[in-house]
């Protein structure tokens, strides 16, 4: 069986969502990132990078959401899309982990977890994540999915941070890009979309993120332990 390395936040949610869709059987395993779990040495054999989501397939590990999505696919066969489309797949598969992803959680981080309001830094990311989502928008005119006629692992990765849209840009981000909030909505629907995010409900995270919490998610901030010590520099 899977093990399922999860937190709720937005990559874990996309592998949350494949397998609810497909029905394969898992383990939910929590890993509390607020409290620093994700450097445990325990899950670090799973994922050197110290990140969710990662699985474990009955001794194989695979981290990072879309090496998940593509391993998990190919294996299953499910929702990896039509073959002929593979080189289109693996594009917006690689955009959306390039571009979507990390400018939509720069965008996040300097709006509301830098201790300092860098008004360049909040542009930059800003008005590239609102590049991609011109992508996105100008692909999907008179198109329901973003590869081919059907529902694939590209929909659900994309999904997972557009969910994040009001947090991201603001609330009715949407609004003005119509054909990936017609896509979005389609996507939201879904009853899969439903049971995934009930998932880890009945699970205590933690949620306040006081500077020990800011400290286990942003170490690389932090002076280490014999840096405080002795007073050295960052």
């Amino acid at each position: 069986m899977i093990k399922f390395f999860f937190h709720p936040t937005p990559n874990p949610l996309k592998i949350a969502l494949y397998l609810e869709e497909t029905g394969l059987p898992y383990e939910l395993v929590p890993v509390d990132t607020l409290k620093g779990e994700q450097h445990l040495p325990a899950f670090r054999s799973i994922n050197p990078n110290g990140k969710v989501p990662a699985i474990d397939d009955n001794g194989v590990r695979v981290f990072d959401s879309t090496a998940i999505l593509l391993y998990l696919a190919e294996k299953s066969g499910r929702l990896a899309g039509d073959p002929r489309q593979r080189g289109e797949l693996l594009s917006w598969m690689m955009f959306i982990a390039s571009g979507v992803g990390p400018y939509s959680g720069q965008a996040v981080h300097f709006k509301h977890m830098s201790p300092e309001k860098l008004p360049y830094a909040i542009n930059r990311y800003q008005r590239e994540t609102q590049r991609h989502y011109e992508v996105l928008d100008a692909h999907l005119e008179n198109r329901d999915y973003i590869v081919g006629d059907g529902y694939s692992i590209a929909d659900i990765s994309a999904w997972g941070w557009i969910d994040k849209a009001g947090f991201i840009l603001g609330e009715d981000a949407l609004a003005s890009y119509p054909n990936l909030q017609r896509w979005f909505d389609s996507i939201n629907t879904r009853p899969a979309v439903a049971r995934s995010r009930e998932l880890g409900k009945n699970i205590e995270f933690k949620t306040e993120r006081d500077e020990a919490a800011m400290r286990e998610l942003f170490p690389q901030n932090y002076p280490n332990a014999s840096e405080e010590a002795d007073g050295s520099p960052m």
